[in-house]
């Protein structure tokens, strides 16, 4: 079957000009191309390949043109080119500031002392029993021990021996009182008899006064967690002897909802640091997760080892993710008396070891302005020369502005 340039040439001419009655203005590359065709309209084509060939290449030509076009209409909008630039940015206001200082300290997370308890046995005896262990989170009054204890033992005899003497005391009074009446007594005896019998009912309250407070039933001594919160030291195990004299506890428990962190500040930065600074914290296991918080206390002695003075930081703590013993980097920010023009420091572009930002102008166009740098302190950077105080500045998606101003 005959191919010829004179069909491929209908069908180019429909294909970018479907619609016969309108009038479109066909490119100069598609006018070359219809000029060949029309030339060799009669001759036809060795093979389908080359009808293929000849629509692929009239194809790229369309879209050089469109290329073409898209470029012409580029002129025109590249008037709008800064509104667009700044459509997705946000901009702050350089400011005159007094210049912040930073002092870098290092320290550690330990627990809030206020809310540690220690547990110490009120008896001795035999741990049978220890259903707590080191990092276990107790509700209070969970059974952490059971002790089996001969002063338990004990108590339970004087408790026998309480009711024996009180019932005795009673008959007695009893007695005395009867007997006053029929005048074979004194009035003396019977005094007796009711002091004895107070004596007998206050020890059997003393009795059951102790065994409230110790606890359990029989011989064995229940020991409680007094408080919520995490079993931060274990010092009892299964099958161990303990007195009741004796100094060192079974259980501390501490609340985690709040820890301390504890810095060391050094001799000469003692001028420097006051209650209420704001402070930084980051730890070495989450080095991008920084917690801030204020000094609350000052510990006005010094080590005399390391020459060093304390402060305290309180952290809230809900997620239990800050652990006592963990080290700790703490940046303690105190003003200064030089002011200077202060940015906000993401709004710095280090480019070609220059530091730049971008300036809106009065206009509202973006322009690229180099800066000087006076000190970066925290999320803020003093400016010594660049820009000029209430000259406004770019502080998000400043790179791509940047990028996209060809600077």
């Amino acid at each position: 079957m005959g191919i010829t340039n004179a069909s491929l040439l209908i069908a180019v001419e429909r294909t970018y000009n479907p619609l016969p009655n309108k009038t479109m203005k066909t490119p100069q590359f598609v006018n070359h191309c219809l000029y060949r065709l029309r030339s060799t309209a009669l001759k036809p084509v060795a093979s389908l390949g080359t009808v293929l060939t000849t629509a692929i290449l009239l194809s790229a030509g369309l879209v050089g043109c469109h290329s073409s076009a898209s470029s012409e209409s580029g002129d025109v909008q590249q008037s709008t080119q800064h509104v667009n630039l700044l459509a997705s940015a946000r901009i702050d206001t350089a400011r005159l500031a007094p210049v912040n200082n930073q002092l870098d300290l290092t320290g550690k997370v330990t627990f809030n002392q206020d809310k540690v308890v220690k547990v110490f046995p009120l008896v001795g005896g035999h741990i049978e029993v220890v259903k707590a262990d080191l990092g276990d989170y107790v509700q209070k009054g969970q059974v952490l021990a059971v002790i089996r204890s001969g002063d338990l033992a004990d108590l339970e005899q004087q408790s026998i021996a309480a009711k024996g003497q009180l019932s005795v005391a009673q008959k007695n009074m009893q007695v005395a009182e009867d007997m006053s009446q029929s005048g074979f007594t004194s009035q003396r005896e019977v005094m007796t008899a009711r002091q004895q019998l107070e004596a007998a009912k206050g020890e059997v309250k003393r009795v059951n006064e102790r065994r409230s407070i110790l606890g359990g039933t029989g011989s064995q001594y229940i020991v409680r967690a007094p408080v919520s919160g995490f079993v931060v030291e274990k010092n009892a195990s299964q099958g161990m002897e303990m007195r009741s004299d004796d100094p060192e506890n079974l259980f501390t428990i501490s609340n985690l909802d709040q820890v301390w962190v504890l810095a060391n500040v050094y001799e000469s930065d003692l001028s420097h640091i006051q209650v209420g600074y704001q402070a930084k914290i980051t730890t070495l296991s989450y080095p991008d997760r920084p917690f801030t918080g204020r000094v609350d206390k000052i510990f006005n002695v010094l080590d005399p080892d390391s020459k060093t003075m304390k402060v305290r930081i309180t952290l809230t703590n809900a997620d239990y993710t800050l652990k006592p013993e963990m080290f700790a980097n703490v940046n303690v920010e105190y003003a200064g008396h030089d002011e200077r023009i202060a940015i906000p420091s993401q709004a710095v572009v280090f480019d070609k070891s220059r530091n730049f930002v971008v300036v809106v102008t009065t206009k509202g166009e973006p322009v690229v302005r180099e800066i000087d740098i006076f000190k970066t302190v925290g999320d803020r950077t003093y400016v010594s020369n660049g820009i000029k105080p209430g000259e406004r500045i770019v502080t998000q998606n400043q790179l791509l502005i940047y990028n996209a101003l060809g600077s």
